[in-house]
């Protein structure tokens, strides 16, 4: 399995064509990434902010988690 970071890095480039908020995106997943370190307690945490969120960043959080998910198989 790839690094964590690594997929992260993959699933962010992936989205990037279809979200609005990209610098946003990176920033915020990135920063719950170093809190959590693994992939599956950050699914939780992204999860956890997209009930807080509002559109159309919560949108972006979705996509990404998406794209994540399809790397992870």
């Amino acid at each position: 399995m790839k690094d964590p970071r690594e997929l992260v890095e993959e699933a962010l480039f992936e989205a990037r064509p279809y979200v609005e908020y990209s610098d946003r995106l990176r920033s915020v997943i990135l920063s719950a990434l170093k809190e959590t370190g693994d992939v599956e307690e950050l699914k939780a945490r992204i999860e956890s902010l997209m009930e807080k969120e509002s559109e159309p960043f919560k949108t972006d959080l979705r996509i990404f988690l998406q794209k994540l998910e399809g790397l992870l198989g």
